[in-house]
């Protein structure tokens, strides 16, 4: 405290030297210069605009609320560097038991709830400090210039929280579409976690969908190591696992007269098979409760039976929606082997030029989510193996593109493609901690593959099914040699 006069003749009197909370009012230069500290202070330190200038109490909640952000959010970087899998697994509820699962989505609605309260602090806080700088006493063109560089401050630094309110929405609202929330955890067949990757196409004319793409993903329970197996959709005369369909198939699949049932015997005609011409809920009357439906699980056994191991889950993709999920990771990069055409015949023996809307050229080609469907479903000019090969190599290049950075940049668009497209009885329970884990583990390693192809020593009209399941066993346990003493 200093005493002061104002002018020649008037008392001194007592004065605190505190000129953010007790300003010289009639200085213009005084209230700018005061005014720009606030306005700085209250975007870098949300709160202490009002401790040094305002109402202590406003300031001591806006200060405790910046600091506990802060704190949570350094913690949760460091989690994310030094444990991923256990922040994804908290954020996530995945802890939380079975019985327990309708809980599983509270921690992402706390956070979600928590950073629109942040940002509504803050726009409470911005208001205020506007009001703390009294703008009627400051320079006429600082007076604007504050206004603006406030409001925009505040865009930029609420927009922030905002975006990241929403990924914390779109993640819980992503997991609990997609994810089974409760079903037990399968443990690792001999090592492995396999899942039947099918790719559907529900065209035109078409009784039900079909699985145009069928493979198996097996990933290694310790090291993440991933092999894709390629099942030709066409696959004739293959062996079911013990179930419902080797009762009605003990010497394997046949084919049927009636075209309506799926014509000729290829895996590929057993959803139509089993859901339009078979009582599929009465063969597996608990599929739609496991999140499933009968013509998948006829697939499941059919893939068991036709790979020789245990195939417990399965993530169906509709062709119809996946070139949403293409062009929500922003595109893919192919190198097209040979030139091919985008679209098919009205009848067989039409010149190709007469119904190709468009060409896929060769060379290296970042693709849209169209070209890339079409690429994957091209097969007019080339064969199915060939087909194989390209969807195969599409997966591969997918797989590359789901990167942390450009999930993140692209989150939103991503999670509502994938839940329009995606279908699965993966339960969440199992997503996280151990596939997440395994997807660290994964993503710097080469994905192995091997198609059950003439071309890899398959016979496509007589498959020998003992070779077959030995030809996955080597794939993956492949011996290793010991070194010469």
């Amino acid at each position: 405290m200093t005493l002061t006069a104002a002018r020649p003749g008037v008392p001194v009197r007592a004065v605190e030297s505190r000129p953010l909370r007790h300003p010289d009012a009639t200085s213009p230069e005084v209230m700018t210069r005061r005014g720009w500290w606030l306005v700085v202070l209250n975007f870098l330190i949300p709160g202490s605009a009002q401790v040094l200038a305002g109402s202590r109490r406003l300031g001591r909640f806006g200060l405790g609320a910046t600091l506990a952000m802060w704190t949570l959010l350094a913690l949760s970087a460091l989690a994310g560097l030094l444990w991923p899998t256990g922040l994804f697994t908290v954020v996530t509820g995945s802890f939380f038991p079975d019985f327990l699962s309708a809980l599983r989505p509270v921690p992402l609605t706390i956070v979600q709830i928590a950073l629109f309260a942040y940002v509504a602090l803050w726009i409470v806080l911005t208001v205020d400090t506007l009001r703390l700088v009294r703008l009627v006493r400051v320079g006429p063109l600082a007076r604007i210039a504050m206004a603006i560089v406030a409001v925009v401050l505040l865009f930029f630094s609420g927009s922030g929280a905002a975006w990241a309110a929403g990924i914390a929405g779109s993640t819980r609202d992503a997991l609990s579409s997609l994810f089974a929330q409760t079903g037990a955890v399968v443990p690792p067949s001999d090592g492995y976690y396999n899942i039947l990757l099918l790719g559907g196409d529900s065209g035109e004319g078409r009784d039900s969908m079909r699985f145009d793409s069928i493979s198996v993903v097996s990933v290694n329970a310790d090291t993440g190591a991933t092999t894709i197996t390629g099942i030709p959709r066409d696959m004739p005369h293959f062996p079911f696992a013990a179930g419902p369909m080797q009762d009605r198939y003990p010497d394997g699949h046949e084919g049927h007269a009636d075209p309506t049932c799926g014509w000729g015997s290829g895996i590929n005609q057993l959803r139509t098979e089993v859901e339009v011409c078979q009582d599929g809920d009465e063969i597996y009357p608990d599929a739609g409760a496991n999140n499933s439906e009968p013509g998948i699980e006829a697939t499941k056994d059919a893939a068991e039976g036709i790979l020789g191991i245990q195939i417990p889950y399965y993530v169906l993709i509709d062709m119809k929606g996946f070139a949403d999920v293409i062009d929500a990771l922003g595109g893919v990069d192919i190198t097209v082997q040979e030139r091919l055409p985008k679209g098919g015949p009205a009848y067989d023996g039409q010149p190709v030029d007469d119904w190709a809307f468009g060409w896929i050229e060769p060379g290296a080609q970042h693709m849209d989510g169209d070209t890339a469907q079409w690429y994957a479903r091209s097969r007019y000019t080339t064969s199915d193996f060939d087909r194989m090969r390209r969807q195969r190599e599409l997966q591969e290049a997918i797989l590359a593109q789901f990167t942390p950075q450009v999930v993140l940049a692209r989150f939103q668009q991503v999670a509502e493609s994938t839940t329009n497209t995606i279908q699965t009885d993966l339960p969440q329970s199992l997503i996280a901690p151990t596939l997440v884990d395994l997807a660290l583990k994964a993503k710097d390693q080469t994905v192995n593959t091997l198609e059950l192809t003439p071309e890899g020593g398959v016979d496509e009209y007589d498959p020998d099914y003992a070779q077959v399941q030995q030809m996955v066993r080597d794939a993956l346990h492949p011996t290793t040699e010991t070194p010469a003493p």
